[in-house]
């Protein structure tokens, strides 16, 4: 047992480099690896943080790969590349302006990060983070079998502040923090009388309102069938989109479902499907100055814009497969890709399957920043894992930017990383 973060970092730097030598791989001068599997392109880095241990990996914990199919291809030699923009018209050639993500995030008690889905920032400048009390994917109810707190606190340099929620939440996904102060998480798991609910704390941890029907899935108004996000506006409005379930299928909520500050229903639009209007798991929700709404619209591979009561403004395509999204104070907007894929692989399988849930061909993952405005896309920080992607999420799934434009992404494969403007 690890008994702190720093022997945990350590120790994943000394397992690493023995990886790397018995891998025959190199590190140059800025810790990247070179040669050896895709899987070790993200590993030879100095840790800072509180990273699981597959983190690094790209989704390929062991490499990825397996006997037989069909070859795998050194790092950088794949034939096949990305174009400069995907079939749906998201850019994959523009600049930068960041430095590479570094792990972020000092957990208490020798914690590691598990999955985490959900990041913000408060009003004070300070970040909450949701995760999966130390536990990697979706199912299951993670944070009852090992009842940690799951909401942490930290300052920007990721010094570790605060806690609560131990045995509150089943399956944590994502937070939002009003201009209050407040806390609010939306709990996709479900078991007996907990869980599919949002739930507004203080920033101490005392339950102040619960959305939806504890340990209840439902299509109702007022129910949800695994909530995915939230937002609040300023008048106290809150958001909610619902749901997660079903993505790629004809079953589950697909819809944002409107309430009051004291948390009585008021109305809900949308259903499953692929037209103007409609949804297939909207998977993230913010809002710009002018109070527009905007969905994630993930499987859909979109973002759709809306009025103040749900009517359609826009429908873009040009942010990529959104995971997340963060609209900041002067209505930039932040768009994490973490899922598309297509149906090629690097691991020695023949295929993927080519359609269905994360197929959006061409598409490179990342963070597209753009104008909330006009839609324009000016920035993109790429992805580092390489193409083709693994068919699970690598990179941020949520995502929150302080005011000097720093981006802290949160990550399913388990660790939050900073990114520091150049």
């Amino acid at each position: 047992m690890l008994d702190t973060p720093a022997a945990y970092r350590l120790t994943t730097l000394a397992v690493t480099a023995a990886l790397l030598v018995l891998s025959g791989a190199s590190s140059d001068v800025h810790g990247q690896a070179v040669g050896g599997s895709a899987a070790s392109l993200l590993v030879a880095q100095v840790r800072m943080g509180s990273p699981g241990p597959i983190a690094d990996t790209c989704g390929e914990p062991n490499g990825g790969q397996v006997s037989g199919g069909t070859p795998i291809f050194p790092p950088g030699q794949y034939p096949v590349q990305l174009p400069d923009v995907s079939m749906l018209g998201a850019r994959n050639d523009l600049p930068n302006p960041y430095r590479g993500g570094v792990h972020w995030g000092d957990l208490p008690d020798g914690r590691v990060w598990g999955s985490v889905v959900g990041i913000d920032i408060g009003p004070d400048g300070t970040i909450w983070a949701v995760e999966r009390c130390g536990a990697f994917g979706f199912g299951g109810s993670p944070c009852l079998e090992n009842p940690v707190d799951p909401v942490l606190h930290f300052d920007q340099s990721g010094r570790f502040l605060s806690s609560f929620g131990a045995g509150r939440i089943v399956t944590p996904h994502k937070v939002e923090v009003d201009d209050q102060g407040n806390v609010w998480v939306t709990d996709v798991g479900r078991a007996q009388g907990i869980g599919q609910t949002v739930l507004k704390f203080s920033p101490s941890g005392e339950l102040l309102m619960t959305l939806g029907t504890p340990g209840v899935a439902g299509s109702a108004p007022g129910q949800f069938e695994q909530p995915s996000d939230v937002t609040v506006a300023p008048n106290g409005d809150v958001y909610v989109t619902d749901g997660h379930r079903g993505g790629g299928a004809a079953v589950g909520n697909a819809r944002i479902q409107m309430f009051d500050r004291d948390g009585r229903f008021l109305t809900m639009w949308g259903r499953k499907g692929m037209g103007p209007g409609e949804f297939d798991m909207p998977h993230a929700i913010d809002l710009d100055s002018k109070g527009r709404v905007f969905v994630a619209d993930r499987q859909n591979n979109r973002v759709q814009v809306f009025d103040a009561d749900g009517d359609l403004v826009e429908v873009w395509y040009q942010f990529g497969r959104p995971s997340a999204l963060y609209i900041d104070q002067n209505d930039v907007i932040y768009v994490a890709d973490s899922e598309s894929r297509d149906g090629r692989t690097n691991t020695g399988r023949g295929s993927l399957p080519s359609s269905g849930y994360g197929f959006s061909p061409g598409a490179r993952r990342g963070i597209r920043i753009g104008s909330a405005r006009t839609g324009a896309v000016e920035y993109f920080v790429p992805d580092p894992c390489p193409y083709p992607y693994p068919d699970v999420s690598s990179m941020t799934e949520g995502i929150t930017v302080d005011r000097d434009g720093n981006i802290y992404g949160s990550e399913y494969l388990g660790t939050v990383r900073k990114y520091a403007r150049r």
